[in-house]
């Protein structure tokens, strides 16, 4: 009785041996797996706590409860997220590089900065190196230079002679076509289009034949048209919120008809726009803006610096370490503008700041994109590359938007604007791994944006020490520069 009862055990503890591992079904690979995270879902406005998230190959292969991701994939890199809020890489949608060739290496130098901010993604709008940005932008995506992935607008399209340098010059509808061309085949992201000197009326046929090719345009809008004439060509976003401004002013096609003709400057247009806006009139343009799908990115900070450079003392800031010194000087132009200004006109330069900044508001509620922008780089002073973005979206709480729409001005609008939400803006499976781990909640207070632990750009996790050995290496280079301009 027992030598048979004894085989028929043996026989099952040889069966439950054999097939137990084959039941377990093995666990999927990744290459680094965050654990016990609270996800911030921006399009909600809501956090989702307890999570974890799988990267693989510079993408998000897996998010959900903890317990469940845990058991079944696994990762020779595992980070513990708990007390860590998670957002999507941000986006700075307005930048310049520039300055002239003697500054290339100083404006190479900034791109780490903006990933130790957790910017993982930025706009260039053309400067006067556009060649340079857009061997840049080849050099990052093959993985051959470290930086934020960056999308850019090459040279921007101008008229003959323009102020600016870096310019495809237009002065015919034929020049405009071969501009366009031009940047066709450098593969920009966008057109950038100003007015210094081009005719209003190629401004609108650029606009126009870009879009019939495809492409986003953006650009400063000459002040002898009125926005909607610049809209209805096609014209992708405003930059700048000022502009925004024109077209809630019941007298604006007036305005800009004086203005083509010579009977006003530019000064008494803007003061014009300025003393005859309405709210209604606004708002009505406002939710056009919004169902011709508009995005503004207002760079409203910049604006706000240059505005109060004549009270606000910037000369020890901190941030000026990361500055070379070449690009420093680049500063001079407008400190020097501004200490040429009469009491009156310092007065009626802090007044209309507020003025324009009480616009923000009014284009969420009425459901115009904002995108985040700073307008950081040369030139313009004191609006430093990373930090900038941060500044930004304080200031858009401070007039009025709550954390949750700032952040998203941050991290949705742009992959918005140039269509790539399937790939960005979220936390979830099939998006670019491009991530922030935060020590704080953005959601209750928007300065969690600079409490940054960690920032994984395109797969690769770049912890709070390596984040900071950036930074230290950043203020090395500066100083090194400073030593030799001292020399």
């Amino acid at each position: 009785m027992l030598k048979p009862l004894r085989r028929a055990l043996a026989a099952l503890s040889a069966l439950t041996v054999l097939t137990a591992p084959a039941l377990a079904a093995p666990r999927q690979q990744g290459d680094v797996l965050i654990r016990h995270a609270t996800i911030v879902d921006v399009e909600k406005a809501r956090t989702v706590p307890d999570q974890a998230i799988v990267t693989r190959g510079g993408a998000i292969v897996a998010v959900g409860p903890d317990k469940a991701i845990a058991r079944d994939w696994a990762a020779p890199r595992t980070l513990e997220a708990a007390h860590r809020f998670v957002i999507p890489g941000l986006w700075d949608m307005h930048v310049h590089f520039g300055g002239g060739p003697d500054l290339i290496a100083e404006n190479k130098a900034l791109l780490p900065l903006y990933v130790a901010h957790g910017i993982t993604t930025i706009r260039d709008c053309a400067g006067d190196l556009p060649y340079d940005v857009l061997a840049w932008r080849d050099e990052i995506a093959r993985g051959s230079l470290f930086g934020p992935n960056l999308l850019t607008s090459g040279p921007k399209i101008e008229g003959l002679k323009p102020i600016w340098k870096g310019t495809l010059e237009a002065g015919s509808k034929a020049d405009v076509d071969a501009a366009l061309a031009r940047l066709q085949g450098l593969k920009v992201d966008f057109v950038k289009i100003t007015d210094s000197t081009l005719d209003p009326q190629l401004f609108l046929y650029a606009v126009a034949r870009a879009k019939a090719l495809g492409l986003r345009s953006s650009g400063h809008i000459p002040m002898a048209l009125t926005v909607r004439q610049a809209v209805d060509a096609g014209l992708s976003s405003i930059e700048h919120l000022d502009y925004a401004r024109h077209p809630g002013s019941p007298d604006e096609a007036a305005i800009a008809a004086d203005f083509a003709a010579g009977r006003i400057n530019r000064a008494e247009a803007n003061r014009r726009l300025a003393t005859s806006f309405d709210h209604a009139t606004a708002m009505a343009a406002y939710r056009r803006f919004a169902a011709d799908g508009l995005a503004v990115t207002p760079t409203l900070n910049g604006s706000r610096i240059i505005a109060h450079l004549d009270d606000e003392d910037h000369s020890h800031d901190a941030y000026l370490a990361y500055i070379g010194p070449k690009l420093r000087k680049t500063y001079d132009w407008r400190i020097e503008r501004a200490a040429k200004a009469t009491p009156a006109e310092i007065a009626a330069r802090h007044a209309d700041i507020e003025r324009v900044g009480a616009i923000l508001p009014m284009l969420v509620e009425a459901g115009v994109p904002i995108m985040a922008g700073t307008d950081a780089g040369f030139l313009n002073s004191f609006n430093y590359p990373g930090i900038g973005l941060h500044d930004e979206l304080d200031l858009f709480v401070a007039k009025g938007l709550t954390p949750a729409q700032a952040l998203t001005a941050a991290t949705r609008a742009g992959p918005a604007w140039f269509g790539k939400l399937d790939r960005y803006g979220a936390i979830a499976p099939g998006k670019v791994a491009d991530i922030v781990l935060l020590t704080a909640n953005p959601l209750t207070d928007i300065h969690a944006t600079r409490a940054i632990d960690t920032v994984i750009l395109r797969g690769r996790v770049h912890d709070r020490a390596a984040l900071d050995a950036m930074l230290a290496e950043a203020r090395a280079k500066v100083a090194a520069w400073n030593a030799e301009t001292a020399q």
